[in-house]
């Protein structure tokens, strides 16, 4: 063992990573972590008090990872009708490559979020106030008609549950999903489009 290891949240989190894929999620303690990382337990423990806590941070990692690309469009400048359009494409295509990349990781970290309530609600709450904020940025351009951007963005979040929820993975095969998406999308920027001028 090396106490002399300089050892950060970070990368005790890649390493509790690594056991994971390595060892599953019903195999993986702490203990693993602290020998993949040539340390004590308890130095593990130091910077996170429980198992708990750790496998929720890894919870945590992960959405925010999803998270990034997402934030950097509905925080970008342009027309929000195609800002929305490729948020919610982007949202779905990094759930799909997630599941198909590696499926096992992806049941992982599904049953991961599953025990860190707390962390998935506020991801959940951080994306609708994404779409939230396109929203708004089309009514300010006048091409959207939205009374209630934070309402509007729970509703479309909802609405295209079954295209980014894990718990509906076993569909993303689906040869008719891309046409699925296509027809929701139009639909959906169609209902948000603010009436023209005459």
């Amino acid at each position: 063992m090396n106490e002399n290891v300089v050892l950060t949240p970070e990368r005790i989190l890649e390493a509790t990573e690594d056991v994971l894929r390595r060892f599953g999620l019903a195999k993986a303690t702490v203990v693993d972590v602290a020998r993949a990382l040539d340390v004590s337990h308890g130095s593990v423990y130091r910077h996170f008090p429980s198992k708990a806590s750790l496998r929720e941070a890894v919870a945590k990692r992960w959405l925010e990872r999803l998270n990034a690309p997402l934030a950097k469009i509905a925080e970008a400048s342009g027309p929000a009708p195609a800002r929305l359009e490729r948020w919610l494409r982007t949202m779905f295509a990094i759930k799909h490559k997630k599941v198909s990349d590696d499926p096992e990781m992806f049941t992982t970290y599904l049953t991961l979020a599953r025990e860190a309530c707390k962390v998935v609600k506020a991801h959940k709450d951080g994306l609708v106030d994404q779409i939230a904020h396109i929203l708004s940025d089309g009514v300010k351009q006048g091409t959207f008609q939205v009374t209630d951007a934070k309402a509007s963005a729970r509703a479309i979040f909802d609405a295209t549950i079954r295209f980014h929820h894990p718990a509906h993975a076993e569909e993303w095969s689906d040869p008719q999903l891309a046409t699925r998406i296509d027809v929701l999308l139009a639909l959906l920027l169609k209902g948000l489009e603010a009436p023209r001028k005459r």
